[in-house]
C-alpha cells in the first residue's frame, strides 16, 4: 500500500494513523499541495482522482476521499471496525464527521494559521466547533469510545482534526471528556503526532 498524503492535512492523518496503529505495511509519499495541481508529480496525479489527498494505492486501485480509504482499510484488515452489529453506528459518526467537527475545526485552524478571517466568521466557526465538541463530551461521558466495542474507524476520523485543538485557538478543558478519549488515543501502539506520522522530506 501506498499512501499519499501532506503534513496539514487531518485527513490524510487519519488514514496514516489507522495504518501506523494497525501495522499494516506500506508506504508513506508526502505530496506538496502548495504547488498548482497540474504541478504535482505525475503519480499522484494519475493516482488523485480529485487532485487532493490523501490517496491510497492497494493492490494497483486508488481510494480517495479519507473515510472511504478507512472504511476500505478497516474491512480488509478487519481491525477497528466494530462488532458487526455497530457498522451501523459507525457509518453515523463516519458521516457526521465532514460536516460537523472536522469542517469547523480545520476551517479554524486555516484562519488562525494561513489566512485571516473577520471575527464574524471565526465566531461562527468557533460557534459550530464547541457545539460539536458538547455533541463528542455528552457521548463520550457514557462510555471510552464512540462505539461500545471499543476504538474504531470512528474515532480516529473524529479525532483527526482535534489532535490541534491549540492551532484552532480551542479550549478543550470544559471537555473532560473528550480530553480523555484523544489522551486514551495517543496510547494506542503506533500513534504519532501529525507532524511526525507525516513529516515532509528534509531538504537536501
Amino acid at each position: 500500500m501506498l499512501l499519499y498524503g501532506h503534513h496539514d492535512s487531518g485527513h490524510a492523518y487519519k488514514v496514516r494513523l489507522f495504518l501506523l496503529m494497525a501495522e499494516l505495511p506500506h508506504q508513506y509519499e508526502w505530496v506538496d499541495i502548495n504547488l498548482p495541481r497540474h504541478a504535482r508529480s505525475e503519480a499522484f496525479q494519475n493516482a488523485s482522482a480529485y487532485g487532493e489527498v490523501p490517496v491510497l494505492v492497494d493492490e494497483g486501485r486508488s481510494w480517495c476521499q479519507s473515510n472511504a480509504i478507512l472504511i476500505h482499510i478497516a474491512q480488509k484488515a478487519q481491525r477497528f471496525c466494530g462488532e458487526p452489529q455497530e457498522w451501523a453506528r459507525l457509518m453515523e459518526w463516519l458521516f457526521w464527521e465532514p460536516n460537523r467537527i472536522n469542517f469547523s475545526v480545520p476551517n479554524l485552524r486555516f484562519a488562525y494559521r494561513y489566512l485571516p478571517q473577520p471575527p464574524e466568521v471565526l465566531a461562527y466557526l468557533a460557534a459550530r466547533a464547541q457545539a460539536d465538541l458538547k455533541t463528542l463530551d455528552a457521548h463520550l461521558s457514557q462510555q471510552p469510545f464512540l462505539l461500545p466495542s471499543g476504538l474504531t474507524i470512528a474515532d480516529i476520523s473524529c479525532a483527526s482534526y482535534l489532535f490541534w485543538a491549540g492551532e484552532a485557538e480551542l479550549d478543550l478543558v470544559p471537555y473532560p471528556h473528550v480530553q480523555r478519549w484523544l489522551n486514551d488515543i495517543q496510547k494506542q501502539p503506533g500513534w504519532l503526532p501529525a507532524y511526525e506520522a507525516l513529516s515532509r522530506p528534509a531538504k537536501s
